[in-house]
């Protein structure tokens, strides 16, 4: 799943460490390319289910029309407030679109179990109330990069001028 980062290696997050990061977090940045070829970023609920990247959006939003034009985008999820605290993940690759759009709640096997994961994480029920205003895309990332800079330890503090 992740690819092979150069650069960064001793803070890279295991395997183990991703998978917890991106089922834990709760918010993530979407980033595609408009119509001139600027980039946009949004926030964005996601839920991951060990393979995938599951994003819930408004398909009346600027990010699905981007992506309908140009499917590729990438996804920052982090975590930290303080340097040493710094944590996260960029997923990027391609969006495909799984089910009806706009969703309106008909029996589709694979989105069952990614909807039940949302609908607990984000509201603590069991189905997720449909508005006939969202629908699915699915990242199955082509490259993964991390970083967790808890791993760097502390950081020294500067010098006094005493």
């Amino acid at each position: 799943m992740t690819a092979t980062q150069r650069r960064g290696r001793k803070i890279m997050m295991t395997p183990g460490e991703l998978e917890e990061f991106l089922t834990a977090e709760r918010t993530c940045r979407v980033a595609t390319v408009s119509a001139d070829g600027a980039p946009h970023v949004s926030p964005l609920w996601f839920v991951w289910d060990g393979g995938s990247l599951w994003l819930y959006s408004i398909t009346r939003s600027r990010r699905w029309a981007d992506l309908r034009r140009d499917a590729r985008l990438a996804v920052v999820i982090d975590a930290g407030r303080e340097y040493d605290e710094l944590r996260g993940a960029e997923l990027s690759g391609s969006a495909a679109y799984v089910g009806e759009v706009p969703r309106t709640g008909e029996p589709h096997p694979v989105l069952e179990p990614v909807e039940r994961l949302f609908a607990r994480k984000y509201f603590g029920l069991d189905a997720l109330p449909h508005d006939g205003r969202h629908a699915w895309l699915r990242l199955t990332p082509d490259a993964v990069r991390s970083w967790d800079f808890r791993k760097l330890g502390s950081p020294q503090a500067p010098p006094s001028d005493r």
